[in-house]
């Protein structure tokens, strides 16, 4: 039998917390403990694993004695409270925040594009946003065969990335609005149900949202190249779970459309779904619950010689966010990359 490894889940009650735990348990994560931690307000929660119940402990300076893995979905405030603490007791933090992403002392992982970079972790790894995980499984591997020079991204995010309540808001703003009533928008700042606007999060002053400057500023970090070409208009719509992304490339070349479909058939982390007769691409129905990027509708941009489209949709809670921490957990495991414990701080 081999190793097995204390895992802890920070923000176990949320939507990426309660996902980690379905993935740890389908994929037979080799644990021999886990500890459920969350805020003070959720503790005492009770949530299933293995057919047994555990009970939510409110995190606090001990929590983290004792652990190997951290996986960490509860903001980055709460991860920037307790990284420290983490590591001093000797654990490695991956961490699903923004809060490390742009940090260079920090490995910024995608599994499929730059497994090396987890070499480099000093105790804490981080997970990157999750428009930028799914479009980087779909088009790192035609960046292998050919060199990006620009990539124009347009978004269409469902509820799940403003969590769990906000999936519950536009089911109730739904249901208000086929009643004849007003939909009421409290977790999101406008209604979803039967609308979409752009993404709400803090603008620049070139009018770019945090959302689409994490698009261009992590993708450059994960590929390694920072004078690549990025533009995104990321955009919030009424679709419960799964992100969709539209992707016009831009390479040096022409890049054959056959070759790109090839590429992709076969490419790690990617299900091609590209049925031009019956006119069936991804939709984010067909990829909630899945661990692929869905990727379909690969053309020849009509514009540009050297341009390709492509669409792709994938579940933001699973690869785009849960998913991508375990694999990432699974690759220190397999590279034996996990720091020797040392005396926890009393």
């Amino acid at each position: 039998m081999g190793q097995s490894y204390r895992v802890a889940i920070l923000g176990a009650t949320g939507a990426v917390g309660t996902e980690l735990l379905e993935l740890l348990e389908s994929r037979h994560f080799p644990l021999a403990n886990l500890k459920l931690l969350a805020s003070p307000r959720s503790a005492g929660t009770t949530l299933e694993f293995r057919g047994e119940k555990i009970v939510v402990e409110a995190v606090n300076e001990r929590s983290f004695r004792e652990v190997d893995i951290v996986l960490a979905s509860a903001g980055g405030s709460i991860s920037k409270a307790w990284a420290e603490t983490a590591i001093a007791a000797g654990a490695v933090m991956i961490d699903n925040s923004s809060a490390f992403r742009m940090d260079t002392a920090v490995p910024l992982v995608v599994p499929e594009v730059n497994p090396e970079a987890v070499a480099t972790h000093r105790g804490l790894i981080a997970n990157p946003n999750c428009t930028t995980i799914l479009m980087a499984v779909a088009v790192y591997p035609l960046h292998q065969v050919q060199t990006i020079k620009r990539i124009v991204a347009s978004t269409y995010q469902s509820a799940s990335g403003a969590g769990a309540r906000a999936m519950e808001e536009v089911k109730t703003q739904a249901q208000a609005i086929l009643n004849g009533q007003e939909p009421k928008p409290e977790i999101l700042p406008y209604p979803l149900a039967f609308n979409l606007f752009p993404h709400n999060s803090t603008l620049n002053e070139q009018g770019y949202c945090e959302e689409e400057m994490k698009m261009v500023n992590e993708t450059r970090k994960i590929f390694g190249a920072n004078d690549l070409r990025i533009t995104a208009t990321c955009v919030r719509v009424p679709v419960l779970r799964a992100h969709s992304e539209s992707i016009n490339l831009e390479f040096e070349n022409p890049f054959d459309v056959a070759q790109a479909r090839e590429i992709l058939s076969q490419a790690p982390g990617v299900k091609l779904v590209d049925d031009w007769q019956a006119n069936y691409f991804p939709m984010p129905i067909d990829a909630s619950g899945k661990d692929e990027v869905l990727v379909g509708r690969i053309r020849q941009d009509i514009s540009n010689p050297n341009g390709l489209e492509l669409w792709l949709c994938g579940d933001q809670i699973r690869k785009g966010a849960a998913l991508n921490a375990i694999q990432i957990a699974e690759l220190l495991i397999e590279k034996n990359l996990l720091r020797p414990q040392i005396a926890a701080i009393v």
